[in-house]
């Protein structure tokens, strides 16, 4: 456990506050050049697809937390309105919505469903935009806090990463199948620079600059066989932040609820990486990643590099999105 002064000193060593201007709402996606994305397109070889977001829906790993939930789906219009309403409509419609849909359904034979969903965008699978944590009243790049309104973000929020489309060369870490675990990393062993580096090398794979690194921890393949949405695990220490900042990862994701291991390891605060990530360096988080599928093969053809590509929801000031990225190989 180190004390808040020596976090401080790691957070002036990896911020990149005014490193891209002083407008900038980007942060590490900067990294992301043309050149990295015609060589992450340049990747695909078999053409094979890996979706790695989960599913949104009542089972979801939410409601461990008061503040967020697991989305709620509802119909808006379905089967049961279309025959109804297209039998006796025209005898009882009194109100305007049922006035509206009678219009589309008597003497023809169109039909259609629609629905509604209800959520967080931090439900399922999802990045956590630049806005989604600050410290010191100061959000990246040193805008203020307060820009943050009930209104939404009017810094960093989402929307502003939009037009990055964020695609580029993504770089599976298997931390899972370095360790020998047998589904995950069970919690009270953090997952270190160095352990990076091991794992990379075991790997054959080099990590630079522009890359999307991927973190595998189990967590996910755990959650479906248990549906605890609460059980700790292993995920990055803290100073994990360093080695990304120094490697210059445009941004990272995992299969867990946080990315960063849940212990501290900084006296007197909680999620320390998330700070020194979102805050300091600029940099998005991805978590709730399905990688199973996709660690698999890559453990059977040798080949941890891969086309990733997992734009946003352009939501207007909002801290979060949630996305279905997909892995090409």
């Amino acid at each position: 456990m180190v004390s808040m002064s020596e976090f401080r000193r790691v957070a002036r060593d990896v911020c990149n506050w005014g490193r891209w201007g002083e407008a900038d709402e980007l942060g590490t996606l900067n990294f992301i050049t043309a050149e990295k994305i015609q060589q992450a397109a340049s990747l695909v070889k078999h053409g094979r697809v890996f979706p790695l977001g989960v599913d949104f829906g009542s089972a979801g790993p939410q409601g461990a937390f008061q503040f967020r939930h697991n989305p709620v789906h509802v119909m808006t219009v379905d089967g049961g309105d279309a025959s109804t309403l297209a039998q006796y409509a025209p005898d009882w419609v009194r109100n305007s919505v049922a006035q509206q849909l009678s219009g589309f359904f008597v003497d023809n034979p169109f039909r259609f469903s629609d629905d509604l969903i209800i959520m967080p965008l931090q439900a399922a699978t999802h990045w956590d935009a630049l806005s989604h944590v600050y410290y010191d009243d100061k959000l990246y790049n040193g805008f203020p806090a307060n820009s943050i309104t009930s209104l939404g973000a009017y810094r960093c929020g989402i929307d502003k990463v939009d037009g990055k489309g964020i695609t580029s060369r993504g770089v599976l870490l298997d931390l899972v199948r370095h360790r020998g675990a047998d589904i995950f990393l069970e919690h009270g062993n953090p997952i270190t620079p160095e352990e990076l580096d091991e794992v990379a090398r075991a790997q054959g794979v080099a990590v630079g600059r522009g890359d999307i690194v991927v973190i595998r921890t189990g967590w996910w393949a755990r959650f479906l066989t248990t549906g605890d949405g609460s059980e700790p695990y292993s995920g990055l220490d803290w100073r994990c932040a360093c080695w990304l900042h120094d490697h210059e990862i445009a941004a990272v994701a995992a299969d867990n609820l946080m990315v960063e291991d849940p212990v501290s390891g900084v006296e007197g605060t909680f999620l320390p990486m998330h700070m020194l990530c979102l805050r300091d360096m600029g940099m998005m988080l991805g978590e709730y990643w399905d990688l199973t599928a996709l660690a698999d093969d890559c453990a059977a053809d040798g080949v941890y590099e891969f086309q990733l590509i997992a734009p946003p929801l352009r939501v207007v000031g909002a801290v979060g999105s949630p996305v279905n990225p997909i892995a090409i190989k």
